[in-house]
């Protein structure tokens, strides 16, 4: 379609007397190539956008996840995607998505709760065990699985499956598998009355063990080389902690 001047002008007196709905029409009737092709640039510019939102990660931000979360101490792979989701208290799926890498990027990297000496550490209400260097400094942060705090009865035995709150050392270790009455444990920790950090094929996101703290299979080689005998472990939740520092002082 094509207007003159002429006609051009009239359209508009006629229009500024109508509707302010005819200015749509009018620009709408008058737009140029150039514009209506900067439109089209725009609109794929907002889609482009949305889609770079949306769209699924690379190898690059693969590689980038790991390295942050290798960094932090949470270690590589899906144990230590759930460690980090378990430790921020976001919601436990194992999956990266750019949600979760946007979060990995921007945490920090997780504190003992009583630095300045080498222990472990056992937060009940994130289910994550922390293991510490000399110097108190958090080294590896796992997920685990302890106590569901339920009554059972099974292989003859019942009782409430607890993990204890509280300061402990371990006072003896296995290496290799150990048979319990209430099922197997790979490489276990002892610490209280025959519970112990041990490894364990299920670890799940929840409180689930009848006492015990289970660590991934991955883990637990190196979790029995970190604790030797005497070392201090620390259980605790919201309400129960308890520094074991004065015990340092002791020994010193």
């Amino acid at each position: 379609m094509q207007i003159d001047l002429v006609s051009r002008g009239m359209f508009m007196r006629a229009l500024s007397k109508s509707a302010p709905a005819s200015l749509l029409i009018l620009n709408l009737l008058f737009l140029t190539p150039a514009d209506s092709n900067a439109i089209g640039k725009a609109q794929k510019r907002k889609e482009n956008s949305s889609n770079t939102r949306s769209r699924a990660l690379n190898r690059a931000d693969l590689k980038s996840a790991e390295a942050r979360l290798a960094e932090m101490g949470y270690g590589t792979g899906r144990n230590g995607l759930v460690a980090f989701q378990k430790y921020e208290g976001r919601k436990i799926t194992g999956q990266l998505n750019r949600d979760e890498l946007a979060a990995i990027m921007s945490s920090s990297a997780p504190q003992a709760k009583d630095p300045g000496y080498k222990h472990v550490e056992v937060d009940l209400d994130r289910q994550v065990l922390l293991l510490t260097d000399d110097a108190g400094a958090v080294t590896k942060i796992l997920p685990v699985s302890t106590g569901s705090e339920k009554h059972y009865r099974e292989k003859g035995m019942s009782g409430l499956a607890y993990t204890p709150r509280g300061r402990f050392r371990i006072y003896s270790k296995i290496g290799g598998w150990r048979k319990s009455p209430l099922g197997l444990l790979y490489y276990p920790n002892y610490f209280s009355d025959g519970l112990a950090i041990h490894g364990n094929p299920s670890v799940p996101q929840t409180p689930q063990s009848h006492g015990c703290i289970r660590v991934p299979m991955s883990a637990a080689v190196d979790v029995y080389k970190q604790l030797p005998v005497g070392t201090i472990v620390l259980i605790y939740d919201k309400q129960s902690f308890v520094s074991a520092k004065e015990w340092i002082g002791r020994e010193q």
